[in-house]
């Protein structure tokens, strides 16, 4: 299989400090589209010019990860792609080993890397079936999808575990493959300023994320039973923290209240950074 079967799709926001690492990884013959949560004009030219097999498209707004994913692979042409985080790295023989696997499961929906992922490390095989799979690199096989991918309500968390149980409702096949190895830094791919902010809407999308993906797949009250003591555990904390003057901490654990009643209340999720 040539890698021109294959589109790298990675959603960027304020992630210079990362981009380019990740790019460097991929081979110069393999397509990459970015989508970059903002207007920033100047990230789109630097990146065009210094890459020829990349394309930057600018969503003019913070649309979160799943619109943002959604508008890249509704975009991609060729048989495969593979959302990649942008504080992520492939090795020298990842798409190599990709290929191999599609070899012998060429009726997949979503193949994972071996790595930093969640399953029984006693299972002896170095492919297998498995429910879902971090959000980091995920190879898709497109024609599964018929241009339906991820939830749009998900603005961030939640969503590439909510498009498993998508994949497995329909009978799909997800597995995990031990010999595709993908790096992953982990953590934020957005500059370390304002981690105050970052930290603030990471707790806010946590909640919102948590209820809803429990409310889809069910039921509310089942949700709000899961969700109610993360409730009253914000709100005492926000309680002590304000009566110890940690303002910082008030106003963390506010967001994740703010998350969660927001979510129960069925907005939308509309919290965003205050980044400069």
């Amino acid at each position: 299989m040539e890698k021109k079967e294959l589109t790298v799709v990675i959603v960027t926001f304020k992630s210079e400090s990362k981009i380019f690492s990740c790019i460097d990884s991929i081979p110069t013959n393999v397509d990459v589209i970015v989508v970059e949560n903002s207007n920033n004009i100047n990230f789109k030219e630097k990146l065009e010019n210094k890459y020829t097999n990349v394309r930057c498209f600018l969503n003019n707004q913070n649309s979160g990860y799943s619109v943002a994913n959604n508008n890249g692979l509704k975009k991609v042409k060729t048989k495969y792609a593979l959302v990649l985080n942008p504080d992520a790295k492939l090795k020298k023989n990842t798409l190599d080993n990709f290929f191999d696997s599609v070899k012998k499961n060429p009726n997949f929906s979503i193949i994972g890397p071996g790595n930093d992922q969640n399953y029984d490390h006693s299972i002896n095989d170095d492919i297998f079936e498995v429910n879902d799979l971090k959000g980091f690199a995920i190879f898709l096989n497109i024609e599964k999808f018929n241009n339906d991918f991820f939830d749009e309500n998900f603005f961030l968390y939640f969503e590439e575990i909510d498009l498993c149980k998508k994949v497995k409702k329909k009978g799909g096949q997800i597995y995990l493959d031990k010999n595709i190895i993908v790096d992953h830094e982990g953590g934020s791919s957005v500059k370390r300023e304002n981690e105050l902010e970052l930290e603030k809407n990471r707790n806010w999308h946590w909640m919102w994320s948590t209820f809803y993906f429990h409310k889809k797949h069910k039921g509310f009250l089942l949700a709000l039973t899961i969700i109610i003591p993360k409730f009253f555990s914000s709100l005492i904390k926000i309680i002590f923290f304000q009566l110890i003057f940690n303002k910082e901490k008030r106003d963390i654990y506010f967001c994740r209240m703010s998350g969660i009643l927001n979510s129960i209340l069925g907005k939308k999720s509309w919290y965003r950074p205050s980044l400069d």
